[in-house]
Order: structure tokens, then C-alpha cells, then sequence
């Protein structure tokens, strides 16, 4: 079942935050950061419905509250719409989320789908849940974006989780990809977009510290200690602790991929590659020479 909300109120300005305390440069900064990647992305177009997938955590309610700011100075015309999915989780409080979205005069949709009680009847005791409740959930998000008439899906992945997947990839599946910031599905339908694809965790917890965001704890996937990607992110977490920025450079180098200088086939023509035939490698601005060459 789903519940639809309409527009109660115009939305809120975020000048009175900033004036009654909330980190003004953060702030700022963030909206800078989110705008940038939309820029160099693509991600919202002129007349786009965008579903913003709200999970009640602080990068969800990062980027909504991000996204409402900057539709007040977009160029261009587009639709924010807050989507929740109820998994029915056991403790889950089911009046948190409309009653902060309704406070701040968000239209918003709650899809009622209960997952948690699929996962915990297919999933042996002792695996991690993840998969398949990814899978669930994605489905029924898909589902929600195409009968309401949705042209982009949001979701609240930031740099630290792109880098993570990263690692988890090459370190448990023996492949170099993560999540990219902008993704079409794979029957064509959706496109996915990321748009806190350059803020820092870090970025995101402090503001949503400042702003008191009403948190609603997942006690799915947050409560296994089994998962490798929690073993990536104390990894992550010691790297940024021992040289501060490294975090940083590695989601840098996500966006400078030379194929001429890895080995996969299917992306350079290595076969090809002959002094008698004069290929040229194409060298990317700025690129530097590998130490190895």
C-alpha cells in the first residue's frame, strides 16, 4: 500500500538554519559539492521527477535537505518527491517519517512492502542479509518510480561508500568498478543518480548532527558484523586516520581511468599495439607518466 502526501506548505527557507547556529560553511559547501556533481554528471534535467529515496538515515536526509536547497536556485524546473519504503522492520516507528516530512512541507509516498520477514525466512541464520534485501528493495523501488511517473531515482550513496564498493569488488569478486554516480538499469527503464557522489561521510554526519535529523536505526543490515564491508571501512577508516586524505585521492583516481595502463582487453586494444603500425596511446589532460613505464 502506498500513502501519498500532497504539498501542505511551501517549502523552508534554509537562510533561518543558518542564522540560528547551523555550520553556514558546511552547509555551503555541501550544496557546492552536490551541485557540482549534478554539473558534471547530468544527473536532473529540466522537467525531471526525481524520487528521492528516504531511508531515514543521515546520508538520506543529507541529500534531501541538500536537493531542497539547491531546487530554490536551479536554472531549470524539476520535482523533489520523498520515497520511503517500509520494510517492517521489528522496533520501526512509522509515524518518524511523515511526521518530519509534513513539519517541513515535503510531498512525500511511503511504499508498505513487508521485506524483512522474506529476508529472515530465506536468509540462513548467521548470513549476511544483504543481497537479497538489496535486490527486494530495489525491486519495489523500480516498481513505485514506474507507476508514478519517476524520471530519476536518488539514493544517498557518498564518496566513502563508492570507494568501498570499490575495494569490496576488487578485493571479493576480482573486478575494478563501484558505483558510479550516475547508472542506467539494466532493462534501460531507470536512471540512478548519486548526487552525493563527492561529500565525505564525514561531511555528511556533522551536518546531520547540526540540523537533528530524527535517525531511524536499520536493524537489518546494521546489526551483522560479518559483513566485508565493514572490514573495507575499518581499512578505509585506518588509511584516513594514518595519512588524512587518502580517501580522497582514491575517489579522485575513480574518475582518471587510463585503460592503456591496466590490463583488460576488452577496453585497450593491446593486441593491436605494434611499433610498426604507429598506434598512439591517447594520454588524458593531466595525466602523469606511470613510474612503471
Amino acid at each position: 500500500m502506498t500513502t501519498v502526501s500532497p504539498l501542505p506548505s511551501p517549502l523552508r527557507d534554509p537562510a533561518p538554519r543558518l542564522a540560528a547556529g547551523i555550520d553556514g560553511k558546511r552547509a555551503l559547501r555541501l550544496r557546492r559539492q552536490v551541485g557540482q556533481a549534478i554539473a558534471d554528471y547530468g544527473m536532473i534535467e529540466a522537467g525531471d521527477k526525481v524520487m528521492v529515496c528516504l531511508s531515514g538515515g543521515k546520508d538520506s536526509y543529507t541529500l534531501l535537505d541538500v536537493l531542497l536547497q539547491l531546487q530554490k536556485k536551479a536554472p531549470v524546473e524539476f520535482e523533489l518527491v520523498a520515497v520511503h519504503l517500509d520494510q517492517k522492520q521489528p522496533g520501526y516507528d512509522p509515524a518518524v517519517l511523515p511526521g518530519y516530512l509534513k513539519r517541513i512541507g515535503v510531498p512525500f509516498q511511503i511504499i508498505e512492502q513487508d521485506t524483512y520477514s522474506v529476508v529472515s525466512r530465506v536468509i540462513p541464520e548467521g548470513r549476511t542479509m544483504c543481497s537479497l534485501c538489496s535486490r527486494l528493495r530495489r525491486g519495489a523501488l523500480y516498481a513505485h518510480a514506474d507507476a508514478h511517473g519517476f524520471t530519476k531515482i536518488a539514493l544517498g550513496h557518498h564518496r566513502d561508500d563508492m570507494v568501498a564498493t570499490f575495494f569490496l569488488n576488487l578485493f571479493f569478486h576480482a573486478k575494478l568498478s563501484a558505483m558510479p554516480p550516475k547508472l542506467l538499469s539494466d532493462d534501460g527503464r531507470h536512471v540512478v543518480i548519486r548526487p552525493l557522489a563527492y561529500v565525505s561521510e564525514a561531511e555528511i554526519a556533522a551536518h546531520a548532527e547540526a540540523m537533528a535529523f530524527p535517525i531511524i536505526p536499520c536493524d537489518l543490515c546494521g546489526s551483522q558484523d560479518n559483513l566485508q564491508r565493514k572490514q573495507v571501512q575499518k581499512m578505509m577508516a585506518a588509511w584516513e586516520a594514518e595519512t588524512p586524505g587518502r580517501i580522497d585521492q582514491i575517489a579522485r583516481a575513480l574518475a582518471r581511468v587510463e585503460p592503456s595502463q591496466l590490463a583488460d582487453p576488452a577496453l585497450f586494444d593491446f593486441l593491436g599495439l605494434s611499433s610498426k603500425n604507429k598506434v598512439v596511446i591517447p594520454v588524458q589532460a593531466g595525466a602523469q607518466a606511470s613510474p612503471h613505464a
